[in-house]
């Protein structure tokens, strides 16, 4: 059981351009052509807790979006498939919300769906709940630009 877990993280890892401390989804739960769902586990030892807040640690709200935009990149991921020779730039926020705190020990459940695919905008919403409740919401554009050897 414990390999699965690690075999979907490097899944994970091989798909997204992110690393840590800067890779913001753990699981990826549900994948269909225009949703997502992923999880976020919060721990204690977040680099982030450090300095947000010393004493009172609270997970960034726009950490939240960036997570939800992370597991966007998933459903722009599935329509390019494995091949792909593009990356996704976060180029707008709408409708952005934060309704609870997200503190160490929670499980952040992150659903995102496409809403408007016109290439190269990809419009997204997301949301994100902690055991069943809301904690924060956004409306996601991403730009595809040509990705460049390096």
């Amino acid at each position: 059981m414990a390999q699965d877990k690690v075999a979907q993280l490097d899944r994970v890892l091989g798909m997204l351009p992110h690393r840590y401390p800067f890779l913001l989804v753990d699981r990826v739960l549900e994948l269909e052509k225009d949703r997502v769902v992923a999880i976020k586990n919060v721990t204690f030892n977040e680099p982030f807790f450090q300095g947000h807040f010393p004493g009172r640690p609270v997970m960034p709200g726009v950490l939240l979006v960036e997570a939800m935009a992370q597991a966007g990149a998933f459903i722009t991921l599935g329509h390019l498939g494995p091949d792909r020779k593009s990356l996704f730039m976060l180029a707008g926020l709408d409708k952005v919300r934060f309704r609870r705190q997200v503190v160490p020990g929670d499980q952040v459940k992150i659903e995102v769906k496409a809403v408007k695919i016109h290439r190269p905008l990809w419009k997204m919403s997301g949301q994100a709940h902690v055991d069943g409740e809301l904690v924060a919401e956004a409306e996601l554009s991403a730009m595809e630009v040509e990705e460049k050897d390096r």
